[in-house]
């Protein structure tokens, strides 16, 4: 029984040792700039942001970007009206043309549409969109509204 009862102690001082040290690295760890070290991308990451989100210039480029986006959706929109308008009376070479315009504004006006979706999407880029604007574009709409 008293074999036992010193193999227990052993055992005790063996864990509290091993604790010991493992409070006495981290201690140093973080004392000595380990945790500079561990933290450093984190630490990076928040300092980025802070340079682009925080910068008056990304406020008001974002700020803008929306409003340009949507002008080349309602851009878009306006050509093919006229160009739809165009086709009644044009010749079969030139209705030929206004087709493929028609079909390359499109596509155009498709890819504006998701451009501004996705950027009105990006939580850093969503608190700079005008609230007066939408907050998605349809791209089936016949007519997008930039303003309400």
């Amino acid at each position: 029984m008293g074999e036992l009862r010193e193999g227990a102690r052993t055992g005790t001082w063996i864990v509290c040792g091993i604790v010991g040290l493992a409070v006495l690295y981290a201690v140093g760890v973080f004392a000595f700039g380990g945790a500079g070290w561990i933290t450093a991308p984190f630490r990076g990451e928040v300092e980025e942001r802070e340079r682009t989100v925080g910068s008056g210039a990304f406020r008001l480029t974002t700020y803008e970007e929306f409003f340009d986006l949507c002008e080349a959706v309602q851009n878009a929109e306006g050509t093919i009206r006229v160009l739809q308008q165009e086709r009644g009376s044009a010749s079969d070479a030139r209705k030929t043309q206004i087709d493929q315009s028609i079909t390359a504004l499109r596509a155009t006006r498709i890819e504006s549409v998701n451009d501004y979706n996705t950027k009105a999407a990006q939580e850093h880029r969503a608190p700079f969109r005008d609230k007066d604007l939408p907050y998605r574009l349809d791209a089936t709409a016949e007519k997008t509204t930039c303003t309400d």
